[in-house]
């Protein structure tokens, strides 16, 4: 029988759950940020089941992991064929049919009809790190420039370029020594400079990158590339407005510095295009890829301009990047995106779902801002509209109750709620997922004293 929901047999979290929270308070690493106290066994399509046997609605799947939703029959039945031949041989000593199948596809979908390379690790950060050592290598130049707002991982060498907040930079200082710099992101909500939207500033953020930054911080010639997310993860689901990112390319374009384009949370198929750039005709140099990529094995990709590999034979391997059933499950997903036109899906369902939290925010006036594409939707909480102060825990408290209700969400940025349902959502769950979000809203707003 399909797993149906959502389903709450049990207030969560229930005994079953509370036994393993207890477990893991006392086990893991307290660096662990838990987001509700979900203990999942199972999962299939947009759900999942917890230990004490609730069904949850997942309009989060794993921040934008089980795009296909939970084990997608496809990815299922290419591990299972995997698993049957061979389920490890080391990558950078031999070869294996997966690791090469998937990096034509990547080669193939990826922007830009030039002749590419690819890097296989163990997730986003690995897939970025290996960007920033490869522009580093070819251009044997010392600056990166990243953007404010920014979320590139927690490894050594992503870390520097991870802005959404000092919690995961403090005590780890210096990073990348002296030569990493940071540009305000095109966030109009928000305007660092003051402005009420593009039409008024004409995108001074970037203005202030190529006036201010390379003509006194860090001047082309010593820059090695500049790092940018097409819509901000971590950060809020913030999208830029419509010409920014190509203006960015024009900088770097003008400027001979290579762009790495880091779509680890909006690549393969969540906005609607099989990259967020796409939406902008935008050709970055090099892009890091994951999260979706093997539909929640671990498995991340650096994809890159071929003449931008000239370093050397063991500049950069690693043993368990490119696992042959992590391999064989991403040829599996980049498959059943063409196969069933998942891409117009995005596009048709998450401009439905979008509309529907516009019009919320009519009756609900601690919404301050709706943004997204396709099905990456920002729902931005605020305390009053006009001063715009954060909603952090008004936030955290709708999580709470959507969890309570059998909906999972995340939070992003200081008060902002991201959805990520997966591309395979019926009109039907959508709508539910719908229903239970403004029925927790609503919860939080008499909580809080808002009027709705």
């Amino acid at each position: 029988m399909p797993m149906k929901g959502p389903k709450i047999l049990v207030e969560p979290p229930g005994p079953k759950a509370r036994e393993f929270i207890e477990r893991d308070s006392r086990i893991t690493s307290p660096s662990l940020t838990r987001t509700a106290p979900l203990v999942g066994v199972e999962g299939e399509g947009s759900f999942v089941k917890d230990i004490d046997g609730n069904v949850y609605l997942d309009f989060g799947t794993g921040i934008a992991v089980a795009s296909l939703g939970h084990r997608h029959p496809a990815v299922v039945k290419a591990i299972e064929d995997q698993l049957k031949k061979v389920i490890f041989v080391n990558s950078h000593d031999y070869l294996t049919v997966p690791y090469v199948e998937l990096a034509e596809r990547l080669a193939e979908v990826t922007p830009g009809d030039f002749p590419k390379r690819v890097f296989f690790g163990n997730s986003g950060s690995e897939a970025v790190e290996c960007a920033l050592k490869l522009v580093v290598a070819h251009t044997k130049r010392p600056y990166i420039i990243g953007f404010i707002g920014g979320f590139h991982g927690r490894t050594a060498g992503a870390l520097p370029f991870t802005t959404t907040s000092p919690a995961a930079r403090r005590y780890f200082e210096p990073l990348f020594g002296s030569t990493m710099v940071h540009a305000p992101f095109g966030y109009c909500y928000r305007c660092p400079f003051g402005y009420k939207g593009p039409e008024e500033c004409g995108f001074a953020c970037l203005d202030y990158l190529e006036k201010w930054i390379l003509a006194r911080v860090a001047p082309p010639d010593r820059v090695a590339g500049i790092i940018f997310e097409p819509i901000q993860g971590a950060g809020g689901y913030i999208v830029p407005p419509d010409g920014w990112l190509r203006r960015l390319e024009e900088i770097a374009r003008n400027n001979d510095i290579p762009l790495i384009d880091d779509e680890v949370q909006t690549g393969l198929g969540k906005t609607g295009k099989w990259f967020a750039v796409d939406h902008e005709g935008v050709v970055p140099d090099v892009i890091a890829i994951s999260k979706n990529l093997a539909a929640g094995l671990p498995l991340g990709a650096c994809v890159g301009r071929s003449e931008l590999w000239d370093w050397d034979p063991g500049a950069h391997e690693n043993t368990l990047g490119g696992n042959p059933l992590a391999c064989a499950a991403g040829v599996a997903v980049v498959e059943t995106i063409k196969k069933e036109n998942l891409l117009e899906r995005a596009r048709s369902m998450g401009a439905y779902l979008k509309g529907r939290f516009v019009e919320m925010m009519e009756s609900h006036e601690i919404i301050g801002d709706v943004r997204g594409r396709g099905m990456m939707i920002g729902i931005e909480l605020v305390k009053d509209r006009k001063t715009k102060e954060y909603a952090k825990q008004e936030r955290n408290d709708l999580i709470m109750e959507a969890f309570k209700r059998g909906l999972l969400i995340l939070g992003a940025g200081p008060s902002s709620i991201r959805l990520a349902p997966p591309l395979t959502l019926s009109k039907e769950e959508a709508d539910e997922g719908l229903r239970i979000f403004e029925e927790a809203l609503k919860a939080v707003e008499l909580k809080h004293g808002y009027r709705s």
